[in-house]
């Protein structure tokens, strides 16, 4: 009389298929992720994270700007000096700088409040500071501004109203 179930070499066979299946199928997903459409928001972070490491490895200042011809941010100083391309841009994509103050200057450009005081580069000093800013991108008429911590380089989170929703500055 013949007992059921697998053989040894059935079940080593299953958990091979399964790995193979496995390891295909987390390629893929990877490959995937990594070809979405990067935002400006995105190289511009990144860049930045580079410009302040740079700084803090060099112990030199860092500098970051925006060519908006190439539609790249460029770090410049310390040991080395390094481009980040903004992948499908807008045409009308403008990246500007603000110095975080008080008392700023703005205007109103087709409806849209726009800061018009600008430096055309943020420096990071080899402690890893930055000088107090604003980053604003500018595309399609819209406009989007992100404040920068320049303890840290990291954002700077807006405050929230007594619902809990964001504070939008104008």
């Amino acid at each position: 009389m013949r007992r059921g179930g697998f053989t040894l070499l059935e079940v080593l066979l299953t958990v091979a298929l399964i790995g193979l299946l496995a390891t295909t199928l987390i390629g893929i997903s990877a490959h995937l992720l990594s070809d979405r459409p990067t935002s400006p928001d995105d190289i511009f972070w990144q860049a930045a994270q580079e410009a302040r490491r740079s700084a803090l490895k060099s112990k030199h200042e860092v500098r970051l700007s925006f060519d908006a011809k190439a539609k790249t941010f460029e770090v410049n100083g310390g040991t080395t000096s390094r481009a980040f391309a903004v992948p499908s841009a807008p045409d009308d994509l403008a990246v500007d700088f603000i110095a975080d103050q008080s008392g700023g200057s703005s205007s109103l450009i087709g409806g849209t409040l726009v800061e018009t005081q600008t430096m055309t580069d943020v420096p990071f000093y080899p402690d890893g500071t930055c000088v107090p800013f604003r980053v604003q991108f500018r595309a399609k008429g819209g406009v989007h501004r992100v404040s920068i911590d320049p303890w840290t380089g990291a954002r700077v989170l807006a405050p929230l109203d007594s619902t809990g929703a964001p504070v939008t500055s104008p």
